[in-house]
């Protein structure tokens, strides 16, 4: 009969999330987790093959909660859809540093991009709310997306702290410059 843990493997990716928050991915070893879980190395390997293993599980779990703030961001009814996207992305970064590092800050050249889905509902909504073309509006979502991330990585390395409010309107101004620029010839 095969051993019985006495963490499952739920509870050792939300530990290993808990070491990641404080000490960065660089941080998540086996000996921080096992401290974290307050238990030896053997349960973590018991039902992890390697620290790799247990990270791409943290960076899944990371994102994951970058997606529920987005969500509750959109849902929440305080801010248009759009900006909503783009201040939910900048919580995010506010709120769990060492997690929007590991989800947006890290290198990922050799990693496959899967976020066309995201970026085809903001723009649509982009084509909806403007009435641009699909290239126009993904141009525009790039030049916003730049701006935005800008912030949020600002946020993240502490190198400023800005309020949400201010924030928004800082992305407010923002949208209107893309939105007049990109509807000018429109309005002649």
């Amino acid at each position: 009969m095969p051993p019985k843990f006495k963490f499952t493997r739920e509870e050792i990716i939300s530990s290993a999330l808990d070491v990641t928050r404080k000490n960065g991915i660089q941080g998540l070893t086996a000996r921080a987790l096992a401290n974290e879980l307050g238990c030896s190395v053997k349960p973590i390997f018991g039902l992890f093959k390697n620290m790799e293993e247990v990270q791409t599980e943290v960076i899944l779990s990371a994102a994951n909660l970058y997606y529920k703030y987005l969500q509750e961001e959109m849902t929440s009814g305080k801010y248009p859809p759009y900006k909503a996207s783009g201040m939910g992305y900048i919580r995010f970064a506010k709120e769990e540093k060492e997690l929007f590092k590991l989800v947006f800050m890290r290198d990922r050249t050799n990693e496959e991009k899967n976020d066309t889905a995201e970026t085809e509902a903001v723009v649509k909504i982009l084509q909806n709310a403007i009435g641009l073309t699909e290239e126009q509006a993904y141009k525009f979502h790039l030049e916003m997306w730049i701006y935005v991330h800008g912030i949020a990585t600002m946020m993240a390395t502490s190198y400023c702290d800005f309020e949400l409010d201010y924030i928004s309107d800082l992305i407010s101004d923002m949208y209107l410059g893309l939105k007049h620029q990109f509807t000018k010839d429109k309005e002649n």
